[in-house]
């Protein structure tokens, strides 16, 4: 190889990593990219008894999200919970109860159900903001529950899911 022939590849190379180099100053002219320096972690406060703990953010209200919420989406994510529980009018319940009808029903309020501890002490009925919570974090929201379920994350599933089964009734409840 010659030394022309070194140079003209040389030459080439620069060629393409000084074009690279303009295209990226061009793009983020253009595009203007977020500094990633600007999110920061929060570290979560100290409690009491020396460990970390981490405030949760406050849980978002169900209710205008059941405003948009589809009972057809909520027919899909309630696959999951198919899994250990029924939602027909009169079905045997399985690892969990029988859904039908659960939406302001009691807590621990299905006959014939084995209910936890925790389940049976917990208070009230199984309301909108309730079975969100629930939905959330079942452990958080009912401490010694047996549901081994881990939770959904996305707000707008646990809406849809929770508009579903209020449908799963003879009567309805009235949406908020």
């Amino acid at each position: 190889m010659s030394s022309m022939e070194f140079n003209k590849a040389v030459g080439a190379v620069l060629l393409v990593a000084l074009a690279v180099m303009v295209f990226g100053y061009i793009g983020n002219g253009l595009v203007k990219p977020k500094s990633h320096e600007a999110a920061k972690v929060k570290v979560a406060a100290a409690s009491s008894s020396g460990k970390h703990a981490a405030k949760a953010a406050p849980l978002q209200p169900i209710s205008p999200l059941l405003a948009s919420a589809n009972a057809a989406n909520g027919a899909v994510v309630y696959k999951k919970c198919a899994v250990c529980h029924t939602s027909a009018k009169g079905d045997k319940n399985k690892i969990g109860p029988n859904l039908w009808n659960i939406v302001n029903a009691p807590h621990a309020g299905k006959a014939g159900f084995k209910y936890s501890d925790g389940m049976k002490k917990k208070p009230g009925n199984w309301n909108f903001e309730g079975l969100n919570e629930f939905l959330l974090k079942p452990k958080d929201y009912v401490p010694g529950t047996k549901m081994a379920f881990a939770g959904l994350k996305k707000a707008n599933q646990r809406a849809d899911l929770i508009l579903y089964l209020t449908s799963l009734s003879d009567s309805p409840a009235k949406l908020p």
